[in-house]
């Protein structure tokens, strides 16, 4: 059985602890090493149990805590080849951290890791594809403007998913953020909205996909209650009934204890 927990989603910071058979990745860091510390310790777990850190690209909501966890915990730290020379470059890695390029799949300890390709304005971003050690299947795919094709075909092939559901297109558009940054968003290159997370649910539950995690929600520009509704009205119409065909929950902005299995 393996264990997904949320530990922080949101533009405030984003990170994941996926576990089987006792031993534990963690999929970005992006708050301080002590507030990462802390939600672990409020889940009944600690990053001493943490084999290797994933990033998926270098916005501080993601890797903000990957210098000092990674040479805390001596810990070593994969990304594709862009994201490891951002994290560099810009001083969000100690250089003498071991790290790991990720070019199509490698071995972390009893994981099978694959990137998987995200369209965002990042350096080379990337989602994650991991099989766990008992053999469970699980993605990672937020902060893409669209899902490219081997998130879908990642995303079908998953157990579980942690998938963006980023924001309320209407809200976004009469929200107050400047015009400048509501085109990044919803650019090819921005964020997932609810739409078009819901779009492609139905395709992922027929294909096997049972437990959805709708993550990386706007706190301006987004509410749970809005993207978890949009999300199941889409499966609804399909015909998949929730608590019986899927489950579905949004990941927190700050974690509140809640984990799946699967």
């Amino acid at each position: 059985m393996a264990k997904l927990v949320p530990l922080f989603s949101s533009s405030k910071g984003n990170s994941y602890y996926l576990s089987g058979n006792g031993n534990a990745i963690l999929v970005d860091a992006g708050r301080n090493a002590k507030q990462i510390e802390n939600a672990l310790f409020q889940n009944d777990l600690s990053m001493n149990d943490v084999g290797a850190i994933l990033v998926t690209h270098e916005h501080i909501d993601h890797c903000s805590a990957i210098k000092v966890l990674a040479k805390r915990y001596a810990l070593t730290v994969y990304g594709t080849k862009g994201t490891l020379e951002a994290l560099f470059e810009q001083d969000k890695i100690d250089s003498k951290t071991k790290t790991e390029v990720i070019e199509d799949e490698v071995a972390i300890g009893d994981f099978g890791v694959i990137r998987v390709d995200t369209s965002h304005d990042a350096r080379e971003s990337c989602g994650y594809f991991i099989t766990t050690p008992d053999m469970r299947k699980c993605s990672f795919v937020t902060d893409t403007g669209f899902l490219m094709q081997s998130a879908k075909e990642a995303l079908k092939m998953s157990n579980a998913a942690v998938i963006e559901s980023n924001h309320d297109i209407e809200m976004l558009k009469c929200g107050p953020y400047p015009y400048i940054l509501k085109k990044r968003i919803l650019s090819s290159t921005g964020h997932l909205s609810n739409v078009d997370c819901a779009v492609e649910l139905p395709k992922l539950v027929n294909a096997g996909l049972t437990r959805i995690i709708l993550a990386h929600l706007s706190e301006e520009n987004n509410k749970p209650d809005i993207a978890l509704s949009t999300s199941k009205k889409s499966l609804d119409n399909a015909g998949f009934v929730m608590n019986k065909d899927y489950t579905m929950a949004v990941a927190p902005v700050e974690t509140n204890g809640k984990y799946i299995t699967f």
